[in-house]
C-alpha cells in the first residue's frame, strides 16, 4: 500500500483531485467507483471547479456508488443519491444515465442481485473509499466476510452515531442499507482510500499497521495490488 501524507483535509483532497483528474484524462470512458460521506466532499468540489475551468469532460465517465440507505427515497435530502446529485453530478457534465447507485426502496434481496450483476459489467477503473471510526469501508462493517458481494448491512450503532450529525435527530438514521460487499471492492484496478481527522487515527492506524482481519474490513486492502492512503496529519498521528 502506497501512503501520501498531507498536512490537513486541503491537502487529502487536493492529492485525491489529482489521482482521479489523471484517471479521467488517461481514459475519458472510465469507470470510477465513488463515495458518499464528509471525507470526499472536498474531492467533489474541485471536480466540480475543474470542469467549469478547464472543460474536463465526464460526458462518457461511468460512475458506481458503494452504497445506500435502505427506506430512503432518491428524492431524499438524507439519501446518497440526492447526496451525489447535489454534491458532484449536477455540476458536471456527465450523463444521468451512466450513474449508478443502489435504490433504497426497492426489494433489498432482488436491488442487491441486480447490482451485483452491475458491478460484473462495470469493472471500476479507480475506486474512492473513505474509512469509518470502527475501520469500515462502505456500510461493511467489522466482521464482514473478505468474500461478501453486494448485501444487506444492519448499520453498527458507532455508524449510526458517526452519520447522525446529518439528521435532525440519531433516530431519523435508517438503520439498515445496501452496500457493496468487500469483494466488490477489492475487483477495482485501483483504489484510493481517503482519511482526515482525529477521528480516524485508530483506524488507519489498524488499516496500515494491525493484521489483516475481518475485525476491521478496511484492513483487506492492504491485499490489493494498487492501493493508495492518502491521510492527513491528524488521522496519521498514531503511524
Amino acid at each position: 500500500m502506497k501512503i501520501i501524507r498531507t498536512t490537513d483535509y486541503e491537502g487529502m483532497s487536493d492529492a485525491a483531485f489529482a489521482a482521479v483528474k489523471e484517471a479521467v484524462l488517461a481514459d475519458p470512458k472510465a469507470t470510477l467507483g465513488l463515495a458518499t460521506g464528509s471525507t470526499p466532499l472536498g474531492l467533489y468540489k474541485r471536480m466540480i471547479a475543474d470542469h467549469a475551468a478547464a472543460g474536463t469532460s465526464y460526458r462518457e465517465i461511468k460512475t458506481v456508488n458503494l452504497d445506500e440507505y435502505v427506506s430512503l427515497p432518491a428524492d431524499h435530502p438524507q439519501s446518497y443519491a440526492y447526496f451525489m446529485r447535489k454534491n458532484l453530478f449536477d455540476g458536471l457534465d456527465i450523463d444521468p444515465a451512466n450513474t449508478h447507485i443502489a435504490s433504497g426502496t426497492a426489494d433489498p434481496g432482488e436491488e442487491c442481485v441486480r447490482y451485483n450483476i452491475l458491478l460484473e459489467a462495470l469493472p471500476r477503473d479507480l475506486q474512492i473509499l473513505g474509512i469509518g471510526s470502527n475501520g469500515h469501508i462502505a456500510f461493511n462493517e467489522p466482521g464482514t466476510p473478505f468474500g461478501s458481494v453486494t448485501h444487506l448491512v444492519a448499520l453498527a450503532e458507532s455508524t449510526i452515531r458517526d452519520n447522525s450529525r446529518l439528521f435532525e435527530k440519531a433516530e431519523d438514521v435508517p438503520r439498515y442499507a445496501i452496500t457493496m460487499g468487500l469483494s466488490n471492492i477489492m475487483h477495482a484496478k485501483r483504489i484510493l482510500i481517503l482519511a482526515s481527522g482525529e477521528n480516524k487515527k485508530r483506524a488507519v492506524s489498524g488499516l496500515v499497521k494491525g493484521p489483516v482481519t475481518e475485525d476491521l474490513p478496511a484492513s483487506i486492502l492492504r491485499l490489493h495490488p494498487d492501493c493508495t492512503l492518502i491521510v492527513d496529519e491528524a488521522a496519521a498521528s498514531l503511524l
